[in-house]
């Protein structure tokens, strides 16, 4: 069973800085395109950045020049940096991979998975 595992929210003040990692798990052929998503209370889940593995990568417009995502390909991990930090940066954060496992013999299937989320709140 393929678990994405995050780690390194928390309560930090304006202008502040974070790091977040995500960690594959279990047995994975490959992994495509990876993600940080983010998710305010009473708002829709929406696009933070991506990356993909070739190590292009993809950022929301309120994050640009704030944020870095980068990855591991041979670790399967993943990171978001977040510097300078606003309170409206403030939400659950999820990691999001696509990832391609083997269902038996020679066949392999791609299934998009989710973190549980991690907390950041940005707040004075």
């Amino acid at each position: 069973q393929v678990q994405l595992v995050e780690s390194g929210g928390g309560l930090v003040q304006p202008g502040g800085s974070l790091r977040l990692s995500c960690a594959a798990s279990a047995r994975i052929d490959s992994i495509n395109v990876m993600g940080w998503y983010r998710q305010a209370p009473g708002k829709q889940r929406d696009l933070v950045a991506t990356i993909t593995s070739g190590g292009g990568t993809n950022y929301a417009d309120s994050v640009k020049g704030r944020f870095t995502i980068s990855r591991d390909n041979a670790k399967n991990t993943m990171s978001l940096q977040m510097n300078s930090l606003k309170p409206e940066d403030t939400a659950v954060y999820y990691c999001n991979a696509e990832i391609r496992t083997n269902v038996g013999g020679p066949y392999y299937k791609w299934s998009h998975y989710w973190g549980q989320g991690t907390q950041v709140t940005v707040s004075s």
